[in-house]
């Protein structure tokens, strides 16, 4: 794609805001995408071909073996997540390539948030008991989570580096959550994670600094949407738990896409401008305006990622306390980011010329009391 991007129209090009000072591809989500969907394609063609006689088997371990029937029923519900996840990176690549105007974008996103929700059944059920409730959560998240993403998309390796964190952290945490009904770790959603999380290793080669490629937003509104559907699946914890706690697993390892997102917008009402009007007040650019260079940026979000990710790996092991404990370390590493951020924007105090030079200037006991 990095050849081929340029005869599809995908380049992005230097502007006042874009100041990557030179033309680069952004059809990275295309190849992100493409790469997925062969994957799994090789993967429901192997799987057929496995369980259609039992002999065809025999070659693989026991192990594996009796996850064939389980992985073979889980494929239409596969498929419809790739379907979906398609959708909306071709209407990121409809942005990319020509410009969709946000209230067409945000409705179309909305629209398949709908049908992936209402349609399939999909949804976050937060113990409310109202089924309407979980479906408007469960629709805006999906949305809050595709444009969240996007926003992020703003400096090399960012994004998908981000999204990497999420979908192994999140994997993990799930591999060492059962699903109360089956009694099994959740070994479907955990694998569509691992998957993701292999195309987005394999997209940051060639996104890390300086970027040959980007994502556009056919990339960041795939990975958003895939990532939201993931969460949507996975199972937390049930009504009888004594850790309800552990139904924000999701938030925490988001925690920093979503402060990104939200602090953006902020800024952009406070101001009196459109919240979908694109700007450099996104995190990293604060990082970026209080010193650090664009990789110690990116590499600084790694780690508040890393930190809100281990976070939720370990609320699978502690009870409903040390959940508790660990829903306050990400809260507390954010109010750490909104403290350094508004210190960064302190007006260094002007020093006297004396303390320059070095002298010391003779004053009378009490003189700064006065």
């Amino acid at each position: 794609m990095i050849g081929f991007s340029a005869r599809l129209g995908l380049v992005d090009r230097p502007t006042e805001r874009k100041n990557h000072g030179r033309v680069v591809p952004k059809g990275g989500g295309v190849a992100m995408i493409m790469a997925t969907l062969l994957f799994f394609a090789g993967l429901s063609v192997g799987l057929w071909w496995l369980t259609g006689t039992p002999e065809r088997a025999e070659f693989l371990p026991e192990a594996l073996r009796v996850h064939l029937p389980g992985g073979l029923s889980k494929l239409d519900s596969l498929w419809w997540i790739l379907g979906l996840a398609g959708a909306i990176g071709c209407l990121g690549f409809c942005d990319d390539r020509w410009g969709v105007p946000w209230p067409v974008r945000l409705g179309l996103q909305f629209l398949l948030a709908t049908l992936c929700v209402y349609g399939q059944g999909w949804q976050m059920t937060v113990f409310i008991g109202v089924p309407a409730v979980g479906v408007v959560l469960s629709v805006i998240w999906i949305v809050a989570l595709i444009n969240s993403f996007n926003m992020l998309d703003n400096m090399d390796g960012l994004s998908a580096g981000v999204a990497t964190i999420v979908c192994l952290t999140l994997a993990v945490f799930l591999l060492n959550t059962m699903d109360v009904q089956k009694g099994s770790p959740q070994y479907f959603v955990a694998g569509l994670l691992f998957v993701l999380a292999g195309t987005l290793g394999g997209f940051l080669v060639f996104n890390r600094a300086p970027a040959r490629i980007f994502m556009g937003d056919s990339g960041s509104f795939f990975i958003g949407f895939l990532i939201a559907v993931c969460t949507l699946l996975a199972t937390y914890t049930h009504y009888d738990s004594d850790n309800k706690f552990r139904i924000l697993a999701a938030p925490m390892v988001l925690a920093v896409p979503f402060y990104d997102m939200v602090s953006v917008i902020w800024i952009r009402l406070r101001e009196g401008r459109s919240p979908f009007q694109a700007d450099r007040c996104h995190l990293s650019h604060r990082l970026e305006n209080m010193g650090m260079t664009r990789p110690e940026a990116v590499l600084t979000i790694y780690v508040l990622t890393g930190i809100c990710g281990l976070s939720t790996v370990t609320l699978s092991f502690v009870d409903a306390r040390g959940a508790g404990l660990l829903i306050a370390v990400v809260l507390l590493v954010l109010l750490l980011v909104a403290m350094l951020e508004k210190t960064g924007k302190r007006p260094k105090s002007a020093v006297p010329s004396s303390a320059k030079s070095g002298s010391v200037e003779s004053r009378p006991v009490g003189a700064d009391l006065e």
